[in-house]
């Protein structure tokens, strides 16, 4: 029987499956330097940046890849790659009726949320670049941070765009998966 959806026998699974693990990897690798510098700079100096060491913190080289650019491919590729090695977890049925609903009206929720956050940001970054080149210097970009929510705990604003961007695919993308026909099992 030929079947149109990935099975656990087929080449492609594995590869998912691997990329899933790397991706996997990366994020933890990424966010356990993030929690371990962001301690150090709260430590050291009674204050912290949130994202900022993680969007100035360029591997496997200077001027390369930034730390939060490898977590957000990491996290849309990661989340691609269960949607598609999982698709049995949902198949068939599984999840129906008012836990599909209430799934995805959580789901529609998330999108919104995420992309008022990217949107927000987004503006905020570009107000600060523009105030900056209107005092006559453009302000170095990597290093701009609002404090919100909270005054005493700002957030770098490429980072939070960047982050919120990715929350903003997943659950854009698990809802278009949650409200496409289901796969049978067979």
């Amino acid at each position: 029987m030929e079947s149109g959806h990935l099975q656990e026998t087929d080449a492609a699974y594995r590869v998912y499956l691997y990329v899933f693990y790397l991706c996997a990897a990366v994020m933890a690798a990424g966010a356990a330097y993030g929690a371990y510098a962001t301690t150090i700079e709260w430590l050291e100096n009674g204050t912290y940046v949130m994202g900022e060491v993680v969007h100035n913190t360029t591997i496997p080289f200077e001027n390369f890849a930034r730390v939060s650019t490898w977590l957000f491919f990491s996290a849309v590729v990661g989340w691609y790659c269960v949607s598609r090695i999982g698709w049995k977890k949902t198949a068939g049925g599984k999840i129906t009726g008012t836990r599909m609903a209430l799934l995805q009206l959580m789901l529609v929720g998330f999108a919104i949320i995420t992309l008022y956050e990217v949107l927000y940001n987004f503006a905020v970054l570009n107000a600060q670049i523009a105030a900056g080149v209107a005092d006559g210097a453009v302000p170095d970009i990597d290093r701009l941070s609002v404090a919100y929510p909270d005054p005493d705990r700002p957030w770098n604003l490429v980072f939070a765009t960047k982050i919120f961007l990715a929350g903003f695919i997943i659950s854009a993308h698990a809802l278009y998966l949650s409200t496409k026909p289901r796969k049978e099992l067979d």
